[in-house]
C-alpha cells in the first residue's frame, strides 16, 4: 500500500511542471488581453484592411445584413479584430432582426463606453478596452438578464472557434 502511494505521489510530482507551465501560459494569455495597444495611424493602416480600418479607427457603421458572422452558429469567442482582445462569448450572441451581430453581454473588463452624438439624440457607444477601437453602440432593446443589445460591426470582430 505504501508503495502505491508513492508510485502515485511521484507521478502527480512528475507532472507539475507541465500543470504549472500550463497555468502560467494562461495567466501571460490573461494579462496580454489586458495590455494596452497604442498604434501610429501608419501602423493601423498596415495592419488593418480598409473596411477594418473605416471601422474600428474611424467610427464606420457597415451596412446591415453583409457581415459573414451574423449567421456564425459555433461556439467560440468573438474578438477584436484590431487586437485580438476577447469581447464576447458565444453564448452571448442572440439574433436581433437588426442586420448586425448582437449580444447581451461582454467578457468582463473587454469594453470601454462613451456617449456619441452624432445623431439627434446621444447614443452609447463601446470600444475595445484594449486598443480602443470602435465597434457599435449598445441599446436597452435586448433579451434577459441583461436587457442589452450590443450592436456590433461584424467587420471589426475576428471569431475564434472553441476548440474541438
Amino acid at each position: 500500500m505504501k508503495r502505491r502511494s508513492l508510485i502515485k505521489l511521484l507521478g502527480a510530482a512528475a507532472l507539475l511542471p507541465v500543470v504549472g507551465q500550463s497555468v502560467l501560459a494562461r495567466q501571460d494569455d490573461k494579462a496580454m488581453q489586458n495590455e494596452k495597444i497604442d498604434l501610429t495611424d501608419a501602423q493601423w493602416r498596415e495592419r488593418l484592411t480598409p473596411e477594418q480600418y473605416h471601422i474600428l479607427r474611424q467610427e464606420g457603421t457597415e451596412r446591415p445584413g453583409t457581415s459573414p458572422l451574423l449567421k456564425e452558429k459555433r461556439e467560440g469567442v468573438y474578438a477584436c479584430a484590431g487586437c485580438d482582445n476577447h469581447l464576447f462569448a458565444s453564448s452571448t450572441k442572440y439574433e436581433s432582426g437588426t442586420g448586425w451581430p448582437s449580444f447581451y453581454d461582454y467578457l468582463p473588463g473587454a469594453l470601454g463606453t462613451k456617449k456619441d452624438y452624432k445623431l439627434i439624440w446621444p447614443r452609447t457607444e463601446y470600444h475595445c478596452a484594449r486598443c480602443g477601437g470602435h465597434h457599435g453602440h449598445v441599446f436597452n432593446d435586448g433579451p434577459k438578464p441583461t436587457g442589452l443589445r450590443y450592436c456590433n460591426n461584424g467587420i471589426a470582430l475576428k471569431f475564434i472557434p472553441a476548440e474541438a
